[in-house]
């Protein structure tokens, strides 16, 4: 194996340590910021999988941005989508506004 892949597969190792960690101490008040912020590195993530799906390098480097591009969709709705749903159980319900008890 080269020395680049050994090393690759080493931060991707160690970063995998390192996220877990990081996301099991965060508390449960703090999801939602933290969904959204996950959002826009995953909005990222996106723009990058496809310039690597259209490059044309290789039919390897096609078949993974691809693959990257499904799930960077799917993280990214996902995202927008629970947020909505946490940010809708804030909302008042009540009566119509401006009215006077």
């Amino acid at each position: 194996m080269s020395e680049t892949l050994m090393v690759s597969i080493y931060v991707f190792v160690l970063a995998t340590f390192v996220g877990v960690e990081v996301i099991s101490k965060v508390p449960p008040l703090l999801h939602t910021p933290l969904m959204s912020g996950s959002n826009a590195i995953s909005g990222i993530t996106l723009v990058g999988s496809l310039i690597a799906a259209g490059a044309g390098e290789g039919s390897v480097s096609v078949i993974l941005g691809t693959i990257a591009v499904v799930f960077a969709t799917i993280n990214v709705v996902g995202g927008f989508l629970v947020t909505d749903r946490m940010l809708k159980m804030f909302k008042k319900s009540g009566g119509p506004r401006g009215t006077a008890s």
